[in-house]
């Protein structure tokens, strides 16, 4: 209790209330005797569609547990983490369960999914077929038809790795090209104008290869990309530099940490300028155990317990650091959340069967309504 209390007196969050008072906490200031309004905070949330398509091991006899699980779910999840099961169960691959989840959303103070999308094939040239059919899209694909996603508005974020690795500067124009149909949709994410698009593992891509894609937008008839990459690339042209999460369990560990530890970790990543500002990223949780094997190999430390009462500090000092530093952030206060449903990684705000409330989503819904 000690350490939960240190950790909430020296947060951004704390001196912002010690220097601005009421003022930072209900988003309004003096200037010349004029009441300025603060743009609404936009909350958006990184959405991992492996809750569809068949379990690998679906077909083994000696694998009884899955038999009627999606793809990632493994038998660790189905044996000792009973608990993150979502409340509608593990698929979320139905359009009752997306209309479902985009109401959830919506009610709880969430402005927009960032969809994870997948480049097929890997390596090679842009395969259509295979991307529109790829299990891994089915929740997007859900959303789109959806009736009601009108309440809540999308982004893309190209998943570059595992399999999904896009080379080449001619493969990015080509990828650029095809999701013009998203760019171009009234329902997605737009920051300063420009459709946003977040790029994981970004190491790779050259300037050339990003300006390449700038133009192949503006050719096509938008005012541009807000390209934001994952990780600290300052000599890259991103528009915006974000995380998806940052991850602090070395492989070869097997140890607990503070959930405040990982928060810590966070905050010192957020910094941007001017020319590349910076979108904030906040971790519901880092625990991936039920993804490793219990003999220990490929192993990672983790993160407990998860708590809703800290996590809405660290989303209001995410907030507090986007007031102190306007210049360095989107004009839009524009926050990420890492996840809305990486259950197997141990981010997750869905309400699941440890947890029907969805402490953490209840959390944001607060934040966002002032209450």
């Amino acid at each position: 209790m000690k350490k939960y209390l240190n950790h909430l007196w020296k947060g951004p969050f704390t001196k912002a209330i010690l220097l601005s008072g009421v003022l930072a906490i209900i988003g309004w200031s003096c200037n010349d005797g004029t009441k300025q309004t603060k743009p609404p905070l936009k909350v958006g949330v990184y959405y991992f569609d492996g809750w569809a398509g068949k379990n690998r091991k679906a077909d083994d006899p000696n694998e009884p547990w899955a038999k009627d699980v999606p793809t990632h779910v493994t038998r660790r999840m189905v044996e000792d983490f009973p608990e993150r099961e979502p409340v509608w169960g593990w698929w979320d691959d139905s359009m009752s369960i997306m209309e479902r989840q985009i109401d959830l959303a919506a009610d709880n103070g969430i402005a927009f999914f960032v969809f994870c999308w997948y480049w097929r094939d890997t390596n090679g040239p842009l395969n259509a077929e295979a991307i529109e059919n790829l299990y891994l899209h089915t929740s997007m694909n859900l959303y789109m038809k959806a009736k009601n996603r009108n309440r809540i508005k999308y982004s893309l974020l190209i998943a570059n790795h595992g399999g999904a690795e896009i080379k080449g500067t001619d493969n990015w124009e080509k990828a650029t090209e095809y999701l013009m149909q998203y760019f171009e949709d009234p329902q997605y994410l737009t920051v300063d104008g420009k459709p946003l698009v977040v790029i994981f593992h970004p190491a790779d891509i050259d300037n050339e290869t990003l300006d390449r894609m700038q133009e192949v937008s503006k050719k096509l008839g938008l005012p541009g990309l807000a390209i934001a990459g994952c990780g600290n690339h300052p000599d890259q042209n991103f528009t915006y530099k974000t995380h998806y999460n940052i991850g602090l369990g070395k492989f070869g560990g097997a140890e607990e940490h503070d959930y405040a530890d990982l928060v810590d970790e966070h905050k010192k990543q957020w910094t941007g300028t001017e020319k590349q500002p910076y979108i904030p990223e906040v971790t519901v949780g880092w625990d991936k155990r039920p993804w490793e094997n219990k003999d220990g190999s490929g192993r990672q430390d983790w993160y407990f317990p998860r708590s809703p009462e800290l996590f809405k500090h660290f989303l209001l000092d995410a907030i507090a650091w986007m007031d102190e530093h306007p210049t360095q952030t989107t004009k839009e206060r524009i926050v990420l959340v890492y996840a809305w449903n990486e259950i197997g990684e141990g981010g997750y705000l869905v309400p699941t069967k440890g947890d029907p409330e969805a402490s953490e989503l209840k959390a944001i819904r607060s934040v966002v309504s002032g209450k």
